[in-house]
């Protein structure tokens, strides 16, 4: 076996430019929405996917594989989202131990205010300083990596 494939110039350059523009990115849009809608990032991104969904409703398990985040951090989040009116839990009367989040009309409000400031944030920090061949460039990179990750969830690979 040989040792490691060190990151060439370019491809160090690439990690650290995406390392540092996702950690500020994020870290902007978290200011942006706790100050004008007094949610993190994550609980805006809970009230998106509901809101969207059939019934705008999800099944837990379902709602932190859509947001590849761990069940234990979810229910913390839905409990404080719970406690603040923006969602309610309910179970499933044919499985007992499914339990679904549900958008509330306190949430789809708070959602309808917070929509367009991030938005706007996004497009001033993200979409409008890219040409559009960039944003399609990144689009493509990135969904491949996606792709990639989400596959080696699916299927763990065994060791050699």
């Amino acid at each position: 076996m040989g040792g490691p494939r060190w990151l060439n110039g370019q491809e160090r350059r690439a990690w650290l430019a995406f390392l540092a523009a996702a950690g500020l990115l994020n870290r902007r849009l978290d200011q942006q929405l706790e100050r004008d809608a007094g949610l993190s990032h994550l609980q805006y991104e809970i009230l998106v996917r509901l809101d969207a969904a059939p019934g705008s409703e999800l099944r837990m398990s379902e709602l932190a594989a859509a947001l590849l985040d761990s069940k234990s951090k979810l229910t913390y989040q839905i409990n404080r989202l719970e406690q603040a009116g923006l969602v309610r839990r309910r179970t499933c009367p044919t499985d007992m131990r499914a339990i679904y989040a549900v958008l509330t009309d306190a949430g789809r409000d708070v959602l309808a205010r917070a929509a367009p400031g991030h938005v706007a944030a996004v497009r001033e920090l993200f979409i409008d300083v890219l040409t559009p061949a960039q944003l399609t460039a990144i689009a493509d990179g990135l969904e491949t990596v996606g792709e990639r990750l989400r596959a080696a969830v699916r299927e763990p690979r065994l060791p050699e």
